[in-house]
């Protein structure tokens, strides 16, 4: 397991986008039966979450954010030495989403771009990664972008995922800072794979069927839609994820009381609750922003702290227990201060990058 501290690198700034689109949960009583629409409801507490358009994508949500954060802050783009771009929605196939977001933010070309391919755990493994760079360089700066537009990936038919995802974007700052530290633990377990997976367009399957299937738990998919096994998911989230947040905790010499918020990944409501009877933990201190913005994956964490104190303006410094988990299997725990007065609002848009949007070779001149 990898266990990380950074002194003097802090998180100095979070801006959160998702789309205008709300899709209530009610909206499936037709499709899925009201009962069975209620039921969902009253265990994941998903009420409603947010779909992008059709050519919308996680880095416009990601760039929208970027481009309210470095503006709010008055950030000089020179500055920016690193970004990444952490999601399995990316743009294209090639090249990386991060290179797009590098020529629509306008940032230098000594700055070093590159995505990183997780999911739940993608931010908490970026920070990891920004703030590495971070410390074994000359650069000042690291510009975290996450995103994800998971309802493309679902099939409507699949009623154990298609009110539980929606879509939405990121951007976090980080800077090198005095008497500032960030530590934390990354944890991966490939055996747990096909726990959460879309079989087929990637290389290893990348034509196949596109007809629908009646999958193991009774949900219809094809085998391009994500597929989640329910009970290994639980299963891995309340042993697993609990387990290393306490060795984390035993390790740094910190107790869960000493946090005043856990910003967890944005599952669902009974996995909040698991979590919250392993730790021991007062669950008025874990946020929830998953009722109205659903499973958001990888900006999950970051679209929580908007939510929760995207409009404090008080200069509340606060200790940030934040904990990413899902696919891969992978996860991954981390500790932080962060200043309220960093933290912006959630914004909405329905804006898209159309100069990438490309139909045939005349859309390439």
């Amino acid at each position: 397991m990898a266990r990380f501290k950074f002194d003097n690198i802090k998180i100095s700034g979070i801006a959160s986008a998702v789309p205008t689109k709300i899709i209530k949960s009610t909206d499936y009583n037709e499709r899925f039966g009201e009962d069975a629409v209620q039921k969902f409801v009253d265990m994941t507490g998903v009420k409603e979450h947010r779909e992008s358009l059709l050519h919308q994508t996680a880095s416009d949500f990601g760039y929208a954010a970027a481009e309210k954060l470095l503006t709010e802050k008055n950030i000089d783009r020179e500055t920016i030495g690193v970004l990444l771009f952490g999601a399995h929605s990316t743009d294209y196939r090639r090249p990386a989403t991060a290179c797009v977001l590098h020529k629509r933010l306008g940032l230098s070309r000594e700055c070093v771009a590159f995505d990183v391919g997780l999911g739940c755990s993608a931010f908490v493994y970026c920070v990891q990664i920004a703030a590495s760079l971070l410390e074994c360089s000359q650069e000042k700066r690291a510009l975290i972008i996450v995103g994800e537009t998971m309802t493309k990936m679902i099939n409507p038919e699949d009623k154990s995922a298609a009110m539980l995802f929606g879509d939405g974007g990121a951007a976090v700052l980080l800077e090198k800072a005095e008497d500032s530290c960030i530590e934390g633990k990354l944890c991966s377990d490939g055996t747990g794979y096909r726990a959460i997976i879309a079989p087929a367009g990637g290389f290893r399957n990348l034509e196949d069927s596109h007809e629908p299937m009646v999958w193991a738990d009774g949900s219809t998919r094809t085998l391009y839609n994500t597929n989640m096994n329910g009970t290994d998911v639980f299963s891995f989230t309340v042993t697993k994820v609990p387990k290393t947040i306490k060795e984390f905790l035993s390790e740094t010499e910190q107790d869960v009381t000493q946090f005043d918020c856990l910003a967890f990944h944005q599952a669902n409501q009974f996995i909040h609750q698991q979590l919250a009877k392993k730790l021991k933990a007062d669950i008025n201190k874990m946020p929830l922003c998953l009722d109205r913005y659903g499973n958001t994956s990888a900006p999950a964490i970051p679209i929580l702290l908007s939510d929760a104190y995207g409009n404090d303006r008080t200069g509340q410094k606060l200790n940030v227990l934040m904990c990413g988990f899902g696919v891969g299997l992978s996860w991954g725990v981390m500790s932080a201060h962060i200043n309220t007065d960093d933290i912006l609002p959630i914004i909405e848009t329905d804006e898209l990058f159309e100069e990438g949007v490309i139909h045939s070779p005349e859309d390439m001149q």
